[in-house]
């Protein structure tokens, strides 16, 4: 099946690297894309996507960090003044700070829900705006966690901001559903991420070979690829994905709830 995003013009957060950047390739290599407004804090690894992405559809960036209250509407008034109008956003950037119920600070709390479910509210609420002005229909995705069924010990306050975000997720969904706009998440499992690479690597101390560590406990051989959510995320914000709303989706190689 051709996934187009004829005509649409879309805002991906996270756009420099990992899941985001994925997605904004996936997005514009779909072909047929009015405008691509990429945001994220780190601003040389923006300048590298939209070199990259510009042979194939029209791309604009803006360089923003999510944890301050004003870039959700600096993001949205760049993609607006660029191309007219939103007609797509996913969000997908994201903290992944580490913290247990007996390690978790306000900093570490604040820094999360800031970045994983503030800012993506904020930024649904002037797409959504954007849309019902305009009387247009339109599709958000977020790029959720499985770790919001329950998450690791050590990612309690990661989960939490997760879980509040797939909440968020079905709300929008439900609130606008009569206006064909249409919500929907991505659970994603353990993906193989460059930022990820860091946390376990250096942060955590693991050194190298975790990857093939864990790549050896996973029924596939191997973590999740980016690219692998990119082509979802593309579905779902195509109109081949109609009528789903309000789903999120587990994108794993584990059955939610079975025995592990």
């Amino acid at each position: 099946m051709k996934v187009a995003l004829t005509d649409k013009v879309v805002i991906i957060t996270g756009a420099a690297s990992g899941i985001g950047a994925a997605i904004a390739q996936a997005v514009a290599e779909a072909g047929g894309v009015a405008g691509l407004l990429l945001t994220d804090r780190d601003a040389e690894g923006l300048d590298a996507m939209i070199a990259e992405l510009s042979p194939f559809a029209p791309v604009k960036g803006c360089v923003a960090d999510l944890s301050e209250v004003g870039a959700p509407a600096l993001v949205a008034r760049a993609a607006i003044d660029r191309f007219g109008r939103i007609d797509g956003l996913v969000n997908a950037a994201g903290l992944t700070n580490r913290s247990s119920m007996l390690t978790g600070t306000v900093e570490i709390w604040e820094s999360l829900f800031a970045v994983n479910t503030r800012a993506p509210y904020f930024l649904m609420q002037a797409a959504i705006a954007d849309m019902l002005g305009r009387k247009a229909t339109g599709t958000v995705v977020n790029i959720q966690s499985v770790n919001a069924h329950c998450g690791a010990a050590d990612l309690a306050i990661y989960s939490a901001s997760k879980g509040a975000l797939a909440t968020l997720t079905k709300n929008a969904a439900h609130a606008h559903r009569s206006d064909q706009i249409r919500v929907n998440g991505i659970n994603l499992g353990w993906v193989a991420t460059p930022s990820e690479h860091r946390m376990q690597a250096e942060v955590l101390g693991r050194g190298p070979g975790w990857l093939a560590e864990e790549s050896a406990r996973m029924p596939l051989g191997r973590l999740v690829e980016a690219a692998e959510a990119a082509r979802f995320a593309t579905f779902l914000l195509s109109d081949q994905s109609a009528p789903m709303t309000g789903t999120s989706t587990d994108f794993d190689q584990r059955v939610m709830g079975a025995p592990v």
